[in-house]
C-alpha cells in the first residue's frame, strides 16, 4: 500500500502565547521583511502553504492593553498579494472574518488574490468571539454564538456561487436566504483554481460539522496520536452525508517543533523554549482567563487560588475566543494536577497550555510526524515555530530532506495551485 504523502503549512501567528517575540533571535511581527524571509524559506522546502493569522481589535485584559498585541497585526489580504510578488507556488492562506465582512466584498477580494497569485489562495474561515470586537464594525454588536457558524455556512455557500459564475454562469446573482438578501453581478472573471482553498479552524462539533459540510481542510489542535486518531475518524466520517469523499477534507494540527542534536538537547531546548513563552507576567494573565478575576497579586511561582472562579458573564480578558467549556470543572482539575505533581502557578500553566510539540533530533521529529500521517491521526500539519521569522527555516534544512527521503514529501512542487498541491479536485467552471 503506498504511503500517505504529508502536508505541510507554516503558520505566521502575529504575537501570541507560542511565539517568544522577546528572544535576542526573533525579528519584526508587523514588517514586511519577516513576512517575505518566512514565505521565501517555507517555498524553499516545498512546503504547501503559509498561513496567516488575523486580529480585528487588539485584546485587553482588565481594562488594559494585552501585552501580546503592543505591537498589532497588519491586514492579511495585503500582506499575502504582497507575498504573491515574491513566491512563485507556495499557496497564501489567510484568517478572515465571516462575522464582520460581507460575501460579495470578501469574495471579490480572495478572487483576485487567487488571480494575482496564479490559484494559490486560501481562506481560513473563523467567527467573532463576540461584542468587543464588533465595536469596530457597523453592526456595533454580535451574533449570538448558536448563529455565527450558520451566518458563516450560508457565507461560504454565497462566495461560492459567486465564484462559480452565479446565476447565470457570468456572474450576475439574485441571493435571498436567512443571513443575506443580496443582488448584484461579480465583476472578477473566473478563478485559476476554481474556489480558494477553504480551512475551518476549531474543534467543536459545530465547527466539526461546519468542517465537513463546507471546508476542504480543518486546522485542529489535539495532543497525542490516540485523540489525533478518534478526531480524524469523527470528522471523515461526517463527509458522506454531504456527498463528499473521505479525501474532499484534509486534517490538519497546528503543531510546535523542538529539534536538538541529541534527544536530551531537544528535551532541555524545550524546556528553555516553554520558560520563554510562559513568563511569570504571562502566567498570571492566563490564569485570570480561566479565573475571571484580578490576580495581579498572586505569585507566580505561588499556588493556585483556593476561590473558584467568576462564572459571570462580565470577563475580565476582551476579544479573546471563550478557552474552556466549563471554567469550574477545569479549575479543579487544574487544582488536583498542581496538588498532586506539587507545582505552582507558572509551571502549571506550562504544564496545562502547551500546543502539541514534536521534539527530538531532526530524525525523530520526520519519523513521529510520519507515523501521525500513516496511521490516519492527520493528513499533515500546520507547523507554528516559536520564533518569527528565522524558526521555519530550521524545519526546513533539517527535517524536510528526511521526510523526502522517507518518499512522503514532495521533492518539488508537481502543479501550480494550492488546490494541485493538496491533491484536491478541481473546482474550475466549465468554460
Amino acid at each position: 500500500m503506498a504511503q500517505k504523502q504529508l502536508i505541510l503549512g507554516a503558520h505566521f501567528p502575529g504575537v501570541n502565547n507560542m511565539t517568544v517575540w522577546s528572544d535576542p533571535q526573533a525579528g519584526s511581527q508587523i514588517e514586511f521583511e519577516s513576512f517575505e524571509r518566512f514565505a521565501r524559506a517555507a517555498e524553499r522546502g516545498k512546503l504547501d502553504f503559509v498561513f496567516l493569522a488575523e486580529g480585528l481589535r487588539l485584546r485587553e485584559q482588565r481594562g488594559q492593553l494585552h501585552d501580546l498585541d503592543v505591537v498589532g497585526r497588519p491586514n492579511t489580504l495585503v500582506v499575502l498579494a504582497a507575498l504573491a510578488a515574491v513566491t512563485e507556488r507556495l499557496g497564501l492562506a489567510g484568517t478572515l472574518n465571516a462575522t464582520f465582512n460581507e460575501p460579495y466584498n470578501l469574495a471579490r477580494q480572495l478572487a483576485t488574490l487567487d488571480h494575482v497569485s496564479g490559484g494559490r489562495s486560501a481562506w481560513n474561515v473563523v467567527t467573532s468571539p463576540g461584542a468587543f470586537t464588533g465595536e469596530n464594525f457597523r453592526r456595533g454588536a454580535y451574533l449570538p454564538h448558536e448563529q455565527r457558524y450558520e451566518r458563516a455556512r450560508e457565507f461560504v455557500e454565497l462566495a461560492r456561487h459567486l465564484w462559480d459564475g452565479g446565476d447565470d454562469g457570468h456572474g450576475a446573482f439574485d441571493y435571498q436566504g436567512a443571513q443575506f438578501n443580496v443582488r448584484g453581478r461579480l465583476d472578477v472573471p473566473p478563478l485559476p483554481q476554481g474556489h480558494p482553498i477553504i480551512i475551518q479552524a476549531g474543534d467543536s462539533s459545530q465547527g466539526r460539522e461546519f468542517a465537513a459540510r463546507s471546508a476542504d481542510a480543518i486546522f485542529t489542535r489535539h495532543g497525542s496520536l490516540e485523540q489525533g486518531q478518534a478526531f480524524y475518524a469523527d470528522v471523515k466520517a461526517r463527509l458522506p452525508r454531504y456527498g463528499r469523499a473521505e479525501a474532499d477534507l484534509k486534517i490538519l494540527p497546528g503543531v510546535g517543533f523542538v529539534l536538538g542534536d541529541t534527544p536530551e538537547d531537544a528535551a532541555a531546548r524545550h524546556a528553555e523554549v516553554r520558560r520563554q513563552q510562559v513568563s511569570p507576567q504571562t502566567a498570571i494573565v492566563l490564569l485570570e482567563q480561566l479565573w475571571n478575576r484580578d490576580l495581579s497579586g498572586f505569585d507566580p511561582d505561588g499556588p493556585l487560588p483556593d476561590f473558584d472562579p467568576d462564572v459571570s458573564a462580565a470577563t475580565v480578558a476582551k476579544g479573546r475566543t471563550r478557552q474552556h467549556d466549563d471554567n469550574l470543572a477545569t479549575a479543579h482539575q487544574w487544582r488536583e494536577l498542581a496538588r498532586r505533581e506539587n507545582l505552582g502557578i507558572r509551571d502549571l500553566i506550562i504544564k496545562v497550555t502547551g500546543r502539541q510539540q514534536f521534539v527530538g533530533t531532526p530524525a525523530q521529529v520526520a519519523d513521529e510526524m510520519n507515523r501521525y500521517v500513516q496511521q490516519n491521526a492527520s493528513d499533515g500539519f500546520i507547523l507554528v515555530p516559536h520564533l518569527i521569522p528565522s524558526g521555519i527555516e530550521e524545519f526546513v534544512d533539517r527535517v524536510v530532506p528526511l521526510l523526502q527521503e522517507k518518499g512522503v514529501f514532495r521533492q518539488d512542487y508537481a502543479g501550480t495551485t494550492l488546490r494541485e498541491h493538496l491533491g484536491l479536485a478541481s473546482q474550475a467552471v466549465p468554460a
